[in-house]
């Protein structure tokens, strides 16, 4: 019997309800009683859904011999044979697809995998040969003459996972705490896998860095490097690089005068080093990552780290050869212009370690674990003189907002996109009509508002702002219910919203890549539906509304 009976509730009061409930036999017998029932079209597909969903999670990893290839993303597919090493199980695979699908990215996928594990079919088999870069390119006056060091670091040792962990305004910002937490399961992980002591190491820089010592270790940090300084108030470029780069050095090869022994550090340079993806965090990251000549993958969404098998005779040395590398941190990102995920790795080569492997996160992308405020840690006050020369330009006055926008905790978000272009003053005003319909919801803006060059009436121009950015370089929100009104559904702003508990589109194209990640698609245009949507919500009836006039 069903603890929750869907008859007794609005679609817009059910939702909340059924996100927690995890047993599909209680949820299936919720559908026979809605339709034994009220027989609601938008409920039983709200229930459907969470069946799938929860079976989908069920099911866990896909059985390559039987799955239907066909009912698969080319990033499913490509998710999916990075687990295979078996020859003959790929090669069944790429079969199936030509049979079926027979798309090109897809058998690329299955293609490049098969590589990976057997070597190309080249008989000859041809060790790369290494040029250094100043004899490769004796016209350049190149960037790398200053770096010959790096060059010169092959097999050092690496260890432990470095967070940097920003601050705003003297609070810590909360995508410091995903990162901690999801470093600390990482680092659990891999300890336990390769047999490792390696430790999660937190980064503050600032005018108030001491006062978050205790936060990052209640949020799983084991050391915590802090360097304070008044002149770091607000974030510099040139002094945080400086200061990052230098705790990275400590107790290495390369390491600054005086701080070639540390006791708290006895490798070259941080394995892994992990930063947020605000405007702070990706500049920090792009600047401390070309310093210490290594790559970055910027904007990631998802972190694992396990070995690889790698043929690109770049990195192997020899063509048709193939190696395993171990330990690799694996970068998930959008990429090709928002329409498929990435998966980025920061492999050496045989003539030149590539390390700390670095990453940025999107705010939003982990859970913000529970503190442990018992939890001990080693903690350094990291000195070192910081040179005048990098506060030449001095900030002489600066606005400060008065307080973020936080959409992440509404019940309801109404989110508006390029839509609204034929009007984009009423468009926005009809949209906050619709929130004010709601008891708890806010206004979210798709990435093509905040770039467009719309003019807004001053008495809407203020909603009009980055922090309503919902998406991929902004906010990421799980309400029971997102709108989504003109929007069309790039993958980007997808990120931002896919795990809402039910999606409303509303779009004048019905083939819209939005309908793809919906509940309900409303085929029509934003400024005849979002009044009526209003209506609707004020009267208590926006499942019925809803289900009559969505396609879905």
């Amino acid at each position: 019997m069903a603890e929750i009976d869907p008859t007794e509730y609005e679609i817009a009061e059910l939702g909340p309800k059924i996100k927690d409930v995890d047993d599909a036999d209680e949820l299936r017998a919720m559908l026979e009683l809605e339709e034994g029932g009220e027989d609601r079209v938008p409920v039983k597909t709200l229930i459907e859904d969470r069946i799938e969903k929860v079976e989908d999670e069920g099911d866990g990893e896909l059985d390559p011999e039987t799955v239907d290839l066909a009912a698969l993303t080319v990033a499913d597919v490509a998710n999916m044979v990075r687990d295979i090493d078996d020859a003959e199980v790929l090669r069944d695979l790429l079969e199936r697809e030509q049979a079926g699908e027979d798309r090109k990215t897809a058998k690329s996928q299955i293609e490049s995998r098969i590589e990976s594990v057997e070597g190309t079919e080249e008989s000859e088999v041809a060790e790369a040969e290494y040029v250094p870069p100043e004899e490769k390119y004796p016209e350049l006056d190149h960037p790398t003459n200053d770096k010959q060091w790096v060059e010169g670091t092959v097999g050092a040792e690496y260890r432990d996972m470095w967070v940097y962990c920003e601050t705003q305004a003297g609070d810590l910002v909360d995508v410091s705490k995903e990162m901690l937490g999801k470093a600390r399961d990482l680092m659990d992980t891999y300890n336990a896998e390769y047999d490792a002591d390696e430790r999660v190491v937190a980064v503050l820089i600032g005018a108030d860095a001491s006062d978050h010592v205790d936060d990052v270790i209640a949020y799983g940090a084991d050391l915590v490097l802090y360097h304070e300084d008044d002149r770091l108030e607000r974030f510099r470029h040139q002094p945080y690089t400086e200061i990052f780069c230098d705790m990275a050095r400590a107790g290495g090869d390369l390491a600054a005068e005086g701080r070639e022994e540390v006791d708290w550090k006895d490798y070259h340079e941080p394995r892994y080093t992990v930063f947020p993806a605000t405007n702070n965090g990706r500049d920090l990251s792009a600047l401390v990552q070309g310093e210490l000549d290594s790559g970055l993958a910027s904007d990631c969404s998802g972190l694992y780290i396990e070995n690889a098998m790698i043929s690109n005779p770049a990195k192997v040395g020899t063509a048709g050869d193939k190696k395993e590398f171990e330990r690799v941190l694996h970068m998930k990102r959008p990429d090709f212009s928002g329409f498929e995920y990435s998966t980025i790795l920061c492999i050496d080569k045989p003539n030149r370690d590539f390390h700390p492997q670095g990453a940025s996160v999107i705010p939003g992308s982990f859970e913000i674990p529970d503190p442990d405020f018992e939890r001990e840690a080693e903690v350094v006050d990291y000195e070192m003189e910081l040179d005048a020369d990098w506060f030449q330009v001095e900030v002489e006055e600066f606005d400060r907002l008065s307080g973020g926008v936080d959409l992440t905790g509404n019940d309801v978000v109404v989110a508006v996109g390029r839509g609204i272009g034929d009007d984009p003053t009423t468009g926005i005003e009809l949209a906050l009509d619709l929130v004010d319909a709601f008891d708890e919801a806010d206004l979210g803006l798709s990435r093509g508002v905040i770039t467009s060059s719309y003019s807004f009436d001053g008495h809407v121009e203020q909603y009009v702002t980055e922090e309503r950015q919902i998406g991929e370089s902004g906010q990421e929100v799980e309400p029971d219910v997102y709108i989504a009104a003109g929007i069309s559904g790039a993958i980007q702003h997808k990120v931002g919203c896919d795990e809402s508990d039910t999606i409303i589109a509303v779009n004048t194209d019905p083939d819209a890549d939005i309908r793809d990640f919906s509940d309900y698609l409303i085929e029509g245009d934003l400024f005849e539906v979002l009044p009526r949507l209003t209506e609707a919500v004020e009267a208590g009836d926006l499942g019925a509304v809803v289900g009559e006039v969505s396609d879905d």
